[in-house]
């Protein structure tokens, strides 16, 4: 994929985020792998509805620009833990939705999904009937000790997650490429809603 492709591909997607009601503001990040040590990720501070190719920038397989001057999104050491970490991804994305935001604020370390028809949107999931953990870990300003968080839990286990949460922030979910991870995100933001709906109905 080319540069130009990987800013269509990551404006588009933000469009359907803001859509969704996922990127308020200039919430969330979306990136795109070109290699081995590069990715095209949005710059900080951009609104992800109305992103132009310019809004888009290139940084090394560390999180460095690799455009004087400029600065890409401050999460940016993320998107490459989970390029590291999960061979074969081709794409990030991170989105603010209410319905993630509320239920990491009140869930402990992970949220449990299960019996939804769209869990087999997720690798591994080729029925209904499974439960899918979406961990939670406390938010954090200091990224790196974020990153060294994330590690430390995925070491911990064999089996990859649909994405992971940060409370009271955010989703983090990724694919082999932009329609994988973006089919991935639209079906967790489903359930999260569909499981927050259920919470308030049997209060």
């Amino acid at each position: 994929m080319t540069f130009k492709d990987a800013a269509a591909a990551i404006a588009a997607a933000g469009r359907r985020m803001d859509a969704m009601g996922w990127v308020p503001a200039t919430a969330g990040n979306i990136s795109v792998l070109l290699g081995a040590d590069r990715m095209a990720i949005t710059r900080s501070g951009r609104h992800k509805g109305m992103l132009a190719p310019a809004d888009v920038m290139l940084v090394d397989g560390q999180g460095a620009s690799l455009e004087p001057g400029a600065r890409p999104s401050y999460e940016t050491l993320l998107h490459c833990g989970i390029y590291r970490r999960f061979p074969g991804t081709g794409a990030v994305v991170h989105g603010h939705s209410v319905a993630n935001t509320v239920l990491s604020r009140r869930a402990g370390a992970e949220i449990r999904l299960a019996g939804f028809e769209l869990l087999k949107a997720f690798p591994g999931g080729p029925t209904h009937d499974t439960e899918v953990a979406v961990p939670v870990l406390d938010n954090d300003q200091d990224i790196p000790r974020l990153q060294a968080v994330l590690d430390a839990l995925w070491n911990r286990t064999s089996d990859a997650p649909p994405g992971y949460i940060i409370r009271g922030h955010g989703v983090y979910v990724w694919g082999a490429d932009m329609a994988a991870a973006m089919t991935r995100l639209e079906a967790l933001e489903f359930m999260l809603l569909c499981h927050l709906e259920e919470g308030r109905h049997t209060r």
